[in-house]
């Protein structure tokens, strides 16, 4: 099967470069058309040469005219060769004083006066070449035709004997000419994607900043539609318990002369609505807390301090706020750790500091427990990670057998 396919492959390589194929002569007409191209290249050489003192019109002609052979180029690798260079994608445009002066001081202007002032000739010698080699090929394989028009006493002696060397070459010749033209074809595509398209590190990099912008705003607003549906909720739907709670809890005062069993259910009733209250506010303080973005970071990690079921020791050192989405990742990031350690650390105490270096806020929790922490155990751990991540965060955590665990996660001020 595999000598096959590498039989299969080599026969369309041949075919491909046959001197009658389609392809040849398409990169013959491709390399051919940088004959011309070169032409203005040529000209200020020589006129430079003939010339030096009057060097700078021929020079300047060449930098004026820049942009157009760099569209002439592109026109030719498009419409001969099928291939596609982009367009260098400039803030400015081209006829107005900023446009100008930011493509005279683009690398990318120079990388293309690089390929019209040198590539650009090279390739169009080139190309006589392979026009040279298709004339003289053509022209020694049918030696014998030629021959044929002389007449007989001009043919001379052992005249066979030399044409057949003649046309055995011009065979030759017309055989490799097919694949000079593809390599040299490769070669310019190569050196032409390189000079006058866009720098392809310089783009990679526009490309993740522009990434970057991206996730920022889709992180706002996700972080706005959070403290939407807190907001909605709280003025929304707690409201909405709170007032049945109270109504029902009117009622069991009031409503002395009910059933035992109807007094069961408004105490049922009324028991539920408080824990679906609860419920519900921890739920909306889990969304984005109202102090979180009223008073900070430091006040809404004490009312998580003050509400976790063992002792937190809570130290926060912000000599200026972060950005709110970073600030509602480190509140989640301390809210999930206490409830893991409250579930599965069997800890005795905690520790909890955030701090601020420079643009960097570090979140450490310590606890205690047994240790062991993995985050492939289903601990809320690998949510915690994907959520660090998404600021382009990073979390450390060290857990050794018998404890202690430390939660290390440093978030960027940036965002």
């Amino acid at each position: 099967m595999g000598l096959s396919g590498a039989l299969r492959r080599t026969t369309r390589r041949l075919a491909d470069h046959a001197p009658w194929s389609a392809r040849a002569w398409r990169n013959t007409a491709f390399t051919a058309a940088a004959i011309p191209m070169a032409l203005p290249a040529a000209a200020a050489f020589a006129y430079t040469a003939a010339a030096p003192g009057r060097a700078a019109p021929a020079l300047l002609a060449v930098l004026l005219l820049g942009p157009l052979f760099t569209l002439l180029q592109r026109s030719r690798f498009r419409e001969l060769l099928e291939r596609e260079i982009p367009a260098v994608v400039h803030e400015h445009r081209p006829l107005s004083p900023r446009g100008l002066l930011e493509r005279l001081r683009s690398e990318s202007t120079w990388r293309q006066y690089v390929y019209h002032l040198l590539v650009s000739p090279l390739a169009g010698v080139g190309g006589a070449l392979i026009v040279l080699a298709w004339a003289s090929g053509a022209a020694c394989a049918s030696v014998y035709a030629w021959a044929w028009m002389l007449p007989v006493e001009e043919r001379g002696m052992g005249w066979t004997r030399d044409y057949d060397v003649i046309t055995v070459c011009g065979g030759l010749l017309l055989l490799a000419t097919p694949w000079l033209a593809a390599a040299l074809a490769r070669v310019d595509a190569f050196v032409a994607a390189a000079l006058l398209g866009p720098n392809r590190a310089r783009e990679l990099e526009r490309r993740v900043e522009d990434l970057a912008e991206s996730r920022a705003g889709v992180l706002d607003a996700a972080d706005l539609e959070r403290r939407r549906i807190e907001r909605d909720l709280h003025d929304g739907a707690q409201q909405r318990l709170v007032a049945l709670a109270m109504n029902l809890g009117i009622a069991r005062a009031t409503l002395t002369d009910l059933p035992p069993e109807a007094k069961a259910v408004i105490d049922e009733a009324h028991r539920e609505a408080k824990e679906a209250i609860e419920e519900l506010g921890n739920l909306v303080r889990g969304l984005h807390p109202a102090v979180l973005e009223d008073r900070g970071l430091d006040a809404a990690l004490s009312g998580i301090a003050a509400r976790a079921p063992l002792p937190v020791e809570l130290t926060v050192d912000l000599a200026h706020r972060p950005g709110p989405t970073v600030e509602a990742v480190a509140y989640f990031v301390v809210s999930e750790a206490l409830a893991n350690v409250a579930k599965h650390a069997r800890a005795a105490r905690c520790r909890v500091e955030v701090r601020r270096d420079a643009d960097l806020l570090r979140v450490t929790v310590t606890d205690d427990g047994v240790g062991g922490a993995d985050p492939a155990g289903g601990t809320g751990l690998v949510g915690l990670r994907k959520r660090v991540g998404s600021v382009d965060g990073s979390m450390l955590i060290n857990s050794p057998l018998g404890g202690p665990t430390v939660v290390t996660v440093e978030l960027p001020c940036g965002l």
